[in-house]
């Protein structure tokens, strides 16, 4: 089998504008578009859009290796260091924060060049321990050994692809990097996409490598706006469509340097982006509308937290215990603060009843 990255003209990649111009055109208008509606937001419902987009961004990247975080943790790590004021912060674990610190430092400090030190930063703060589960890493270092991208239980591994030999890493990446920190001569999302497709073939780390591809293409894709400001991810988008990635990314290894079919996915994954953004905004605006609604609603900084909980996402039925559990009450009080809920009208009972008897924001 023979991989992109050991063909003689690698990585001199090409393809067909006129398959992506009229796509092209219209993601980059959809693009344009929606910055024009967030610009159009008052500060504060600008800052939910971001911390929404952001919270989903770094849970989906993790998500995609197989690694689950802590939304509330994320949420929390986010707003501290952009200095949201939020309801409800919560302590974060240093891998938390150190996925956090990453995407930030990529799309925060997007005009900022891009070299191997501050990807070893970005690697080194992906692993605080030095370790990839049980397994002891090289962080904050090119890889040292061999790299095959493989599937599957033990003894029926699927090889997606090898990487280049760590020999050639020096060389690779300071290819990359010259190339990716230069203007681009072709249109700044192209370059974003390319950007992915390289740094993931080249797979410099013995681990992270995913993420941190994806964080450079949002580094790219914030260099295409001009803008530190993020309202739509890929990485939640590329979350659903996790399957068709992978192969997308495997039939890439094993093709040729036309990557026409790779920009052609990326291109339509981007595009759906946005319509993810736009459940964001409505989520947002239906938040400012519901506390618009109660603005002169006696309720506690209890009530407040929990509301504030099902209006970002709330995960499973909200019930007395989880209630209690959650701010740290009893279940009698629990019971009353949502008795006084439901008499404000915030909260309804669900249909279900008994010993299962959950609760709903009201949707009157």
């Amino acid at each position: 089998m023979t991989y992109i990255h050991e063909l003689t003209d690698w990585p001199q990649f090409f393809w067909d504008n006129a398959k992506l111009s009229s796509q092209l055109a219209a993601v980059r208008h959809r693009q344009g578009k929606l910055l024009g509606r967030m610009e159009g937001l008052g500060f504060d419902l600008r800052n939910e859009a971001m911390l929404r987009t952001l919270t989903s961004d770094v849970v989906k990247s993790s998500e995609i290796e197989g690694e689950a975080l802590d939304r509330d943790q994320v949420r929390s790590s986010i707003a501290k260091r952009l200095g949201l004021e939020i309801g409800g912060l919560i302590p974060s674990d240093r891998h938390v924060d150190g996925v956090v610190e990453m995407m930030l430092d990529a799309t925060q400090a997007y005009d900022q060049p891009l070299d191997a030190e501050r990807l070893f930063g970005w690697h080194a703060a992906l692993f605080p321990t030095g370790r990839s589960g049980m397994t002891r890493i090289a962080v904050g270092q090119w890889r040292i050994g061999p790299m095959e991208v493989v599937s599957g239980p033990m003894g029926r591994e699927r090889v997606h692809f090898e990487a280049p030999g760590a020999a050639r890493l020096d060389t690779e990446m300071g290819q990359f990097l010259a190339w990716f920190n230069q203007a681009p001569d072709t249109d700044p999302v192209i370059h974003a996409a390319i950007a992915h497709l390289w740094f993931v073939t080249i797979h410099p780390f013995d681990d992270g490598n995913g993420r941190i591809a994806r964080a450079i293409a949002d580094m790219a894709l914030a260099r295409s706006e001009r803008s530190s400001q993020r309202f739509y991810s890929m990485s939640t988008q590329i979350r659903q469509e996790r399957n068709a990635y992978y192969d997308m990314l495997e039939a890439t290894q094993k093709g040729g340097l036309d990557v026409t079919t790779w920009l052609i996915w990326f291109l339509n994954c981007l595009d759906r982006a946005f319509d993810g953004a736009e459940i964001i905004l409505e989520a947002v605006f239906q938040k400012a509308r519901f506390w618009e609604k109660h603005a002169t609603a006696n309720i506690n900084d209890r009530q407040r937290d929990m509301l504030n909980r099902l209006l970002d996402g709330f995960e499973g039925k909200l019930t007395t215990s989880k209630y209690a559990k959650i701010e740290k009450c009893s279940q009698d009080t629990a019971y009353r603060d949502i008795l006084d809920l439901i008499d404000l009208g915030a909260l309804e009972k669900d249909d279900a009843g008994g010993r299962s008897t959950s609760y709903s924001l009201s949707a009157k």
